[in-house]
């Protein structure tokens, strides 16, 4: 039976609450990590944020945390070049994994990222579930693929967080989320629940923050 992947309904309060209270604490920036050596120890929970150059991904770190600098959002594909980890609360790390896709970068560069987010993502004992950003305006791509595909040969639960959902009238929304779910059936590895998302609007983030907070 194939499923659904309907879109995440709002947790209940006491989950909100749990999300609301971890992100409320401070949020710091540990290290970025060029190398696995580099890792900071492996001593909490972790979450990982995957997704295309220009997806919005450091954008929704900074709403998630309330925080507007403290993921750097670049209007310059691929400049997010490491593994960097912030902390949540006491128990939480995230991560923010470098952009893939078209990155203005040689290809040894590239080549060298892919080396080390596969090292990453196989050998994270403590990374708990992956969230693989989707342009609302795009959907699924080739990369985002390539990017799943690992995920399930690494055997990391991801789950779908669609951005910029404000970006996009509702017919055409309703449209892509249909993609996207044809995409995700393909993938054993994806969460079947999609997280929609608007970090200008706030649409989607105590959500967001809930499913973290609940994680075990």
């Amino acid at each position: 039976m194939q499923l659904p992947f309907p879109v995440a309904e709002e947790p209940d309060a006491i989950a909100i609450e749990k999300g609301r209270l971890l992100f409320a604490g401070e949020t710091q920036f540990v290290k970025g990590v060029v190398a696995m050596d580099g890792l900071p120890p492996a001593d909490r929970m972790e979450v990982c944020f995957a997704g295309r150059s220009n997806v919005g991904k450091s954008t929704l770190i900074n709403a998630l945390t309330g925080m507007k600098a403290l993921a750097r959002a670049s209007n310059t594909p691929g400049r997010t070049q490491e593994i960097n980890y912030f902390t949540a609360g006491e128990e939480h790390y995230l991560v923010d994994l470098p952009g893939y896709g078209y990155a203005n970068a040689p290809v040894p560069v590239v080549e060298k990222w892919q080396r080390l987010l596969k090292q990453y993502l196989s050998g994270r004992q403590t990374l708990r579930r992956a969230f693989v950003l989707i342009d609302a305006r795009h959907g699924v791509k080739k990369v985002d693929d390539e990017i799943m595909s690992l995920l399930d040969s690494s055997a990391v639960i991801f789950q779908a967080v669609l951005t910029k959902a404000d970006k996009v009238k509702e017919a055409e929304r309703a449209k892509v989320l249909d993609q996207v779910r044809g995409a995700l059936a393909k993938h054993p590895a994806a969460y079947p629940e999609i997280i929609v998302t608007s970090s200008e609007k706030g649409w989607g983030i105590p959500t967001l923050r809930a499913i973290i907070a609940t994680l075990e």
